[in-house]
């Protein structure tokens, strides 16, 4: 059970990073009778790519920390935070794990590095599952409303759903390690 917590916890600290550093946060809706798409746009958490006819990828860091929207800037300072927090539950729990192999006859000397291994991966999945929750909440609700216009609709990107993955196994990595 701990091999297998380990092994989700890794698995959800690589998706929390490839969550953070994927821009494909919101990516256009093409919701119009149209069937020719040239372009689709995608938007994430530090840059805005835009792929024409699926060939040529145009990608453009953000210009200003300051001209950011709030919500965005504060989804970043959560998904770093959830990438620190990750990789630093993942030591705790190979030390955790090492040292559960090396001593059998302390049983209080193991649970300390597990528990707070299981703990760390809790709150790192809880992290993720803010920005990523959130993000789909607002493209959902603005894809549904009929005040936004038609270009500027949204879909769920691909990063959203590795989130979710990330944030199930680290909540699921951190349940196992908290139930020792």
């Amino acid at each position: 059970l701990q091999i297998t917590g380990l092994i989700f916890g890794g698995v959800g600290m690589v998706g929390t990073l490839a969550a953070t550093i994927m821009p494909q946060w919101r990516v256009s809706a093409h919701i119009d009778s149209n069937i020719v798409v040239f372009e689709t746009t995608w938007e994430g958490l530090w840059m805005d790519c835009i792929s024409h006819l699926g060939i040529r990828l145009q990608c453009k860091f953000y210009d200003s920390v300051l001209a950011l929207p709030q919500p965005l800037e504060a989804f970043r300072a959560l998904m770093c935070i959830a990438v620190i927090l990750s990789i630093i539950s993942f030591l705790m729990a190979i030390v955790g794990v090492k040292y559960t192999h090396r001593t059998k006859e302390d049983p209080r000397g193991i649970s300390v590095f597990i528990l707070a291994a299981g703990v760390a991966f809790l709150l790192t999945g809880i992290l993720v599952l803010i920005p990523v929750s959130w993000t789909a909440g607002s493209i959902i609700h603005d894809f549904y409303d009929l005040k936004v216009p038609t270009p500027l609709k949204r879909e769920l990107g691909a990063a959203l759903y590795v989130g979710w993955v990330s944030a199930a196994l680290l909540i699921a990595a951190g349940a196992m390690y908290c139930s020792f």
